[in-house]
């Protein structure tokens, strides 16, 4: 058999069809190079902006009570006022990172990165198992720099851990099943240390999407038998209940009536009741049945254009895999992948976050439509600029956009110009109605909530310069006030305001 024309030209040593097709060595260099540069961002930027309200304001303070008061088995919305929404894992990470960093938003976001970061490592090394040069890195780029994972690596909130727990359960099925020995079997036991982690980050929302793929590809490619007699099922699942269980039953008999409150309402009611008005701790985020696609579509930017383009232009070359080709490994990706969209797409209160478990399977399938494109593609100039294009979004944002809004959405300058501007920690700041969480993390707790604008007349009329952070509507409740207060700044819908000195006494 004669060489082909490409054998030819790499044997005689030069040629333009080699300039422009990347070496394996080349391309994982410049893979390498953008998830570290994509990491450094992210990194970067954990504490250049304010915690905003409400959600990362409010984890972030409960980590911050969780220290304080030393209770770690509960995290307190309030003081004594425990957090029924949701478990604590994520509370705890939060409040172990205080410990060694301080209590500040660069610890607070900290164990959201480490949580992406061992997303992409198992993403990697599952990749690893297909023995495709480049697929791995390639899979870390994409799922690091998707819109969703490079916000949710620096934001703090449950779903990272979340999506620990899923593709940790995930992967270890997956490895369980294809690997032998001793290493399947320690596999098979890391998916049910990954349903406890999802148990202990959210709930058993971690075992509906962990269930649903695994469940459909069992009775798809795997077969019962097979599957139970590869995974240690019995052993497993005492072990998860070993880690979860006594968690939920010393919450229930600390707080009687917590299980109620979270397993029907949070999980039951939140799914099916659109604006549920039962939420002690938050609200209700009620979307049109459906929205999640929508969402899945923004939390995979910008490779969901990229991968689009990819199988459009495999199609038309006639690239596209045959059915018969897959091993059950593309449709095990594909049902993770859309486990949480479609099970969601009949909630009727939704987050752009519940896609986040599916993400690591979305970028193993771009990753292998990029492998199978790449040497098309003169360089792959398109994928760099994708790989760019988040965190360079983010630096923007971090140093043009934030600075304009984070006032509407943190109290961070507010409480800092109070700290600046009292006499002594005696002043107090006061809200009414509600103090956001934001001004509590920053005022380290130290914040005084009354009910009604008449609740404010002890607190001005005791002698103290103290503070109030009140909006316009409020203000206009007590025109007196204007007579009584200075105005120091506004921020957001909030002024500042503080008391005239108080009369100092005749000497004697």
């Amino acid at each position: 058999m004669s060489p082909s024309p490409e054998s030819s030209i790499r044997e005689s040593g030069g040629t333009p069809a080699q300039a422009e097709t990347p070496k394996p060595t080349d391309e994982r260099r410049w893979l390498l190079w953008l998830f570290v540069f994509a990491v450094a961002v992210r990194l970067a930027t954990l504490g250049a902006y304010p915690l905003m309200d409400n959600t990362e304001s409010r984890y972030a303070e409960m980590a911050r009570k969780m220290v304080e008061t030393g209770d770690w088995l509960w995290p307190q919305f309030k003081y004594g006022v425990p957090h029924w929404s949701k478990p604590p894992l994520s509370t705890w990470l939060t409040a172990a990172t205080y410990l060694g960093f301080g209590v500040n938003e660069f610890a607070a976001r900290f164990s959201s990165l480490v949580a992406c970061l061992a997303v992409v490592w198992l993403t990697v090394d599952l990749a690893a198992r297909r023995a495709i040069p480049g697929l791995g890195w390639k899979a870390a780029v994409v799922l690091f720099t998707t819109s969703l994972v490079f916000i949710s690596a620096g934001a703090v909130m449950t779903d990272p851990a979340l999506a620990l727990g899923t593709t940790l359960s995930m992967a270890g099925f997956w490895q369980g099943m294809t690997r032998s020995g001793r290493t399947a079997r320690v596999w098979g036991y890391l998916f049910f240390v990954g349903l406890a982690i999802g148990l202990l980050a959210k709930g058993p929302i971690d075992v509906v999407l962990t269930f649903i793929p695994v469940g459909l590809w069992t009775l798809w490619k795997g077969g019962i038998r097979n599957v139970w007699q590869r995974l240690p099922w019995i052993s497993g699942f005492v072990l998860t209940v070993v880690l979860t269980v006594p968690w939920y039953l010393l919450a229930e008999l600390r707080t009687p009536g917590y299980l109620k409150y979270y397993i029907v309402g949070e999980h039951w009611k939140r799914y099916t009741e659109a604006g549920w008005k039962g939420d002690m701790f938050g609200t209700a985020h009620a979307r049109p049945r459906g929205a999640i696609w929508v969402y899945a579509i923004l939390a995979t930017l910008p490779w969901c254009v990229v991968w689009f383009g990819m199988l459009w232009k495999m199609w038309r070359q006639g690239m596209l895999p045959r059915r018969d080709a897959d091993d059950g490994w593309r449709a095990y990706l594909w049902l993770w992948m859309l486990s949480s969209p479609v099970f969601f797409t009949f909630a009727g209160n939704v987050l752009i976050t519940y896609v986040l478990p599916g993400l690591p399977a979305f970028a193993l399938l771009v990753a292998e439509t990029w492998n199978a494109v790449g040497d098309r593609q003169r360089g792959g100039a398109a994928t760099k600029i994708s790989s760019l294009a988040i965190p360079a979004l983010m630096t923007l944002g971090v140093l043009f956009v934030i600075p304009r809004f984070a006032p509407d959405h943190s109290h961070n300058a507010l409480v800092a110009q109070y700290k600046a501007l009292r006499a002594s920690d005696a002043a107090q700041l006061v809200y009414v109605n509600e103090a956001p969480q934001s001004a509590e993390f920053y005022a380290s707790g130290k914040v005084v909530t009354v009910k009604s604008m008449a609740d404010l007349d002890p607190y001005l009329g005791d002698n103290k310069r103290d503070f109030y952070a009140l909006t316009q509507e409020q203000l206009g409740e007590r025109p007196d006030l204007r007579r009584r207060l200075t105005a120091v700044n506004r921020y957001g819908r909030h002024v500042l305001l503080v008391e005239a000195a108080p009369p100092t006494a005749p000497a004697q």
